[in-house]
C-alpha cells in the first residue's frame, strides 16, 4: 500500500519510485530516481515537477513493485537471443537483440500476454532483421504497486509459449543461381539478374559459388538444378520464366529435377507469381520478373526467413497477403515502411 506524506515531512525518506521531468524539446527522463533520499535542497526541485506530497510504500505479502514486476516480465518473454538487464528505468525493462538475426515474435502469445491486465509488451514487427544490441521489445507493469497474481499470470503466459520473442540466427548458405531464358542464354541481351541476386544473397551473410544460364528448356532447367546440387549448393535461385506464358517453363523444369514440395504464387505485389520449392532440404526459390524492376519485393519477404532455417509454405505465402502491398514510393525506404509488415 502506499502512504501520502506532505513534501515538507518527506525529508529523509526514500523515493518510492522514479520521478520524470519533462522539458519539451529538451529532456524527457528521471529527475530522481527510486531509492534516492530526499533532502531538502531538493524541495524547490520537487515543487517545480508538481510534487506538494511524496509517498512511501508498505507493500503487502501479495503485492509487488513495477521494478520487481518488470524483471519478472522480461525474463518470462525473452527467448532464444534475447538479453536485457536488471535495470528497471521508470518500471520499464528494454529487451534487445544478443546477435544479428531475425526477430520473432508468437503474436498470439504475445497478444493473450497483453491481455492480462496492468502490464504491457510492445515490439518491433514480426521477422524484422536486426543487428545485435537493438531494441525489439520493451516491457513493464503499468501501476506502481499491484497484486502479484496478474504479474505470474502474465509470466506463466509468455513461459508456456518460450518463443513469445527470440532472434534466429541466418546461417550462411552456399548459394547457387540459375538464369533462365533463351534471350539471355543466347546473348542476344545482357542478363541483369544474376548481380541483382548476388547483391541480395550477399547482404543477408551468405554467398554464390554457382551461376549458370539455362534456356528456355525444361529438361535443360533440371540439369543445371542437378548440377547446382552436385557442386554443394544449398540454397537455389531462379530467375525467369515464373510467369504463365506457355514458354515459360521453368516451373517445370524444377518439377522434372525432383522437387517433393512446390508452392507458386504469393499473396504480395510485387512478388505474385513467386515460386517456392523444396528438393529435399534444400529450398529453391523462383523469382519472377518484377525482381528486375523493383528495388524491393517478395523475395526480401521470404529469403531472410528461409535463412532463419523457416519452412515456406503455402500458409506463410498467403499470410503475406496482411501489408504485402507495396505502394511503390518514388523514394524507396523499405524496410522502414509498412511493407511486409503485415505478420
Amino acid at each position: 500500500m502506499l502512504k501520502k506524506i506532505k513534501l515538507q515531512e518527506a525529508v529523509g525518506s526514500n523515493l518510492a519510485h522514479d520521478i520524470t521531468e519533462i522539458r519539451p524539446g529538451e529532456f524527457k527522463g528521471a529527475a530522481f530516481r527510486k531509492g534516492h533520499t530526499v533532502c531538502e535542497e531538493d524541495l524547490c526541485h520537487l515543487q517545480r515537477l508538481g510534487k506538494n506530497h511524496l509517498y512511501l510504500i508498505d507493500l503487502a505479502e501479495n503485492e509487488i513493485h513495477e521494478d520487481e514486476a518488470a524483471c519478472i516480465l522480461a525474463e518470462a518473454l525473452a527467448g532464444e537471443g534475447i538479453v536485457w538487464e536488471d535495470k528497471p528505468h521508470e518500471g520499464k525493462i528494454n529487451l534487445l537483440a544478443g546477435r544479428d538475426g531475425l526477430l520473432v515474435v508468437d503474436t498470439a502469445a504475445l497478444a493473450a500476454f497483453n491481455m492480462v491486465e496492468e502490464v504491457m509488451c510492445a515490439t518491433l514487427h514480426n521477422h524484422t532483421l536486426v543487428r545485435k544490441g537493438e531494441l525489439v521489445a520493451a516491457t513493464r507493469a503499468i501501476p506502481l504497486i499491484m497484486k502479484r497474481a496478474p504479474i505470474e499470470r502474465a509470466a506463466a503466459i509468455a513461459r508456456q509459449n518460450r518463443l513469445v520473442l527470440a532472434i534466429r540466427p541466418l546461417r550462411r548458405a552456399r548459394a547457387g543461381l540459375v538464369i533462365t531464358g533463351n534471350e539471355v542464354f543466347h546473348g542476344l541481351i545482357e542478363d541483369r539478374f544474376a548481380p541483382i541476386l548476388t547483391e541480395k544473397v550477399a547482404a543477408l551473410g551468405s554467398e554464390v559459388v554457382a551461376l549458370d544460364f539455362a534456356p528456355d528448356n525444361a529438361a535443360a532447367i533440371s540439369r543445371v538444378i542437378s548440377s547446382h546440387l552436385e557442386k554443394g549448393c544449398d540454397l537455389l535461385l531462379l530467375s525467369g520464366g515464373m510467369s504463365v506464358d506457355p514458354d515459360d517453363v521453368t516451373r517445370q523444369g524444377i518439377r522434372q529435377s525432383g522437387a517433393n514440395e512446390m508452392h507458386y504464387g504469393a499473396a504480395v505485389l510485387p512478388g505474385a507469381m513467386f515460386l517456392v520449392a523444396y528438393l529435399g532440404e534444400v529450398p529453391l526459390l523462383g523469382v519472377p520478373a518484377c525482381g528486375l524492376h523493383h528495388r524491393v519485393t517478395v523475395l526480401d519477404l521470404v529469403l531472410p526467413r528461409i535463412l532463419s532455417g523457416e519452412r515456406i509454405g503455402r500458409a506463410q505465402l498467403a499470410f503475406l497477403g496482411h501489408g504485402g502491398l507495396c505502394r511503390d514510393c518514388q523514394e524507396c525506404s523499405y524496410p522502414h515502411c509498412p511493407f511486409g509488415k503485415g505478420m
